[in-house]
């Protein structure tokens, strides 16, 4: 079995063998965003794998996150190698640092999953809200439906945080 669906026309599978990320994808279609905790030392991680980057230890449970957390980072994406995403451009790429685990291991780690930005009904971002998106936004998950059973998991700004003054944004040119 697999987890098959569309994403801006293009053709996604996760092979059921591909156990981590067919577990984390099909989380995503209940409307989920979960992760791995390691049962030996705790540690959250992403992306799935077969052993805690932390402890090498092999087991772990899935946990359901809050779904928020801010901007650490992102790449804002002019000229799309991919034609599915020519007309979108400019979109961005955002490195999303969650509210669960932030610090830990160590000052600075944290838990960070990675997506587009998206409208609230989880469409790619117009350039108007790509403008309004930098480090330290207040973002949340949503979920973009691709196929039964499976979702592709953005962000879009988080209308109940509290946001920054001014995010950070890369100058220019």
């Amino acid at each position: 079995m697999a987890l098959q669906g569309e994403y801006l026309g293009m053709s996604v599978r996760v092979d059921a063998t591909d156990q981590e990320n067919f577990s984390f994808f099909s989380y995503c279609g209940q409307r989920e965003l979960r992760v791995q905790q390691c049962t030996s030392c705790d540690l959250k991680r992403f992306p799935p794998t077969t052993a805690c980057p932390f402890c090498s230890q092999p087991e772990s449970t899935w946990e359901c996150l809050s779904g928020r957390g801010t901007v650490y980072s992102y790449g804002e994406v002019h000229h799309a190698i991919q034609p599915a995403f020519a007309s979108h451009t400019p979109y961005l790429l955002l490195l999303v640092e969650l509210d669960e685990q932030r610090n830990e291991p160590h000052e600075f780690d944290g838990l960070r999953v990675q997506g587009n930005l998206a409208t609230a009904e989880a469409e790619l971002a117009s350039p108007d809200l790509v403008r309004q998106v930098g480090i330290g936004t207040r973002v949340r998950v949503v979920f973009k439906d691709i196929g039964p059973g499976i979702a592709m998991p953005l962000w879009t700004i988080d209308e109940q945080a509290t946001q920054p003054q001014s995010a950070w944004r890369y100058p220019l040119e």
